[in-house]
């Protein structure tokens, strides 16, 4: 297979909150609470949700940019490539990088919807939360048939209101739901407890993936604030690996036909950690009681779990040791580890010597079959779906990098060096910082 000829949908990629997104979705009754988008003296776009400023508007939304500015990250919508906020844009951008199809997990109101657990009006923030579902739904979702795939949060400080909101999505043709990788460390239950039940049976009953995106609860921690960033980077997609062996042993999977997809979490680790589960369940269950039946635990992963890549040609030389059917593709758009434009080219040299029907699952079935995602028949057919046939839309297009401005880690006039996990942490603290010392009088005029 040739790269014009391959279909790729993408199932982890990000949204850039627009303004207008609570514009049609919410009744003249709930003005009083509707968010609204500001801009400080400094020029920083930023939200303001129940009178509070949420943080950075565009956290790492970098894609576009000169990779010198990748430590920048973007204050504004005009520090970003359009796409990462703007449907006709994104649509666009996708069809560029030969993209068919897409998730988006949310940004302002983070991966998890975790913005609105804080709110200290919970009516509000369910209110506004099934908003956010409408606006992604129909608008981000609906208004181009075939491109982007319906994606949800749920309230789940509330187990009730979040089963009635997976009915509720699912209705409307969503079947996932982002959730917290381990919402004990939202101040939740432990996903053991059987708090949880009325959740997993309303996924089981409506057909709901579980997405768990890197960074949703558990996070790679730093070294020291002393190290490269670069250490960081590299063990972000990883650090799902506590929370893949935490759901792993989730009694309810073998319970429920639940599917759950680690988000952003690559795939070359999986061999061992599959391995790795084997072992410890052969050697330790006499004294620690856990209980898989007639199965190993690698075989009930491969039942209920899909893991994703942007470029792993280690894992994908170990497909067999992962399964064929538990591996899709993601483009990331708009973050830093995002290949945008060249997705496609350097996606068909990671596949390597893979025969056609791999490809096909990993490129695109897959990730249709997961999301019950007809993208093929709303697009009118395979061969309106190609990267080949998508880049023809894209023609005109200008995909070179531009550097937008915005603040870099290491101080004005300082020189070059290696960037540590403290410059970034300090340049994070700052922007939070300025973020809950908004003064009364900013705040009163944003108002």
């Amino acid at each position: 297979m040739d790269v014009e000829n391959l279909i790729i949908v993408s199932v982890d990629d990000h949204v850039v909150e627009p303004p207008t997104m609570f514009d049609q979705h919410l009744s003249i009754q709930h003005n009083a609470i509707k968010p609204s988008v500001q801009k400080d003296a400094n020029g920083a776009d930023f939200w303001l949700f129940e009178g509070r400023r949420a943080g950075n508007i565009g956290l790492n939304a970098v894609v576009g940019r000169m990779r010198e500015e990748y430590g920048c990250e973007p204050v504004s919508f005009e520090q970003m490539r359009k796409g990462s906020w703007d449907l006709d844009a994104r649509i666009e951008d996708m069809n560029a990088n030969g993209i068919l199809s897409s998730v988006n997990f949310p940004s302002v109101v983070r991966f998890d919807g975790e913005l609105f657990h804080h709110f200290t009006d919970k009516a509000a923030a369910l209110t506004l939360l099934r908003a956010y579902n409408d606006w992604h739904i129909d608008e981000w979702c609906g208004r181009y048939p075939g491109r982007n795939i319906p994606n949800a949060i749920v309230p789940y400080w509330d187990i009730d209101e979040t089963v009635k909101e997976i009915a509720r999505v699912a209705k409307k043709g969503c079947h996932a739901i982002s959730f917290s990788d381990n919402p004990a460390l939202r101040g939740q239950p432990s996903i053991h407890d059987d708090y949880w039940e009325p959740l997993w049976k309303a996924c089981a009953d409506h057909q709901i993936v579980i997405n768990l995106h890197i960074g949703s609860g558990a996070a790679a921690p730093h070294a020291s604030m002393a190290s490269p960033i670069d250490a960081w980077i590299v063990t972000m997609p990883i650090s799902i690996v506590n929370s893949a062996a935490d759901w792993l042993w989730l009694k309810a999977i073998q319970k429920y036909p639940l599917k759950i997809a680690l988000s952003e979490g690559g795939i070359g680790w999986i061999p061992y950690f599959l391995e790795r589960s084997d072992f410890t369940y052969a050697h330790h269950r006499a004294w620690t009681h856990s209980d898989f039946g007639k199965k190993k635990p690698s075989e009930v992963f491969r039942e209920h779990f899909m893991t994703c890549f942007i470029d792993d040609a280690f894992g994908l030389k170990n497909l067999d040791a992962i399964g064929e059917d538990n591996v899709a593709y993601e483009c990331d758009y708009p973050h830093s580890d995002s290949v945008w434009p060249e997705s496609a080219d350097l996606l068909m040299k990671t596949l390597g010597e893979l025969p056609d029907a791999q490809v096909d699952k990993i490129t695109h079935l897959n990730a249709l079959k997961l999301y019950q995602f007809d993208a093929l028949g709303m697009m009118g057919g395979r061969e309106n779906c190609t990267t080949g046939a998508l880049r023809k839309l894209a023609s005109h297009i200008n995909t070179d990098p531009v550097s937008f401005g915005g603040p870099a880690p290491l101080a004005p006039g300082e020189t070059a060096r290696v960037v540590t996990s403290g410059d970034i942490t300090k340049m994070f603290a700052q922007v939070r910082a300025y973020d809950d010392q908004l003064g009364a009088e900013e705040l009163a005029a944003a108002q």
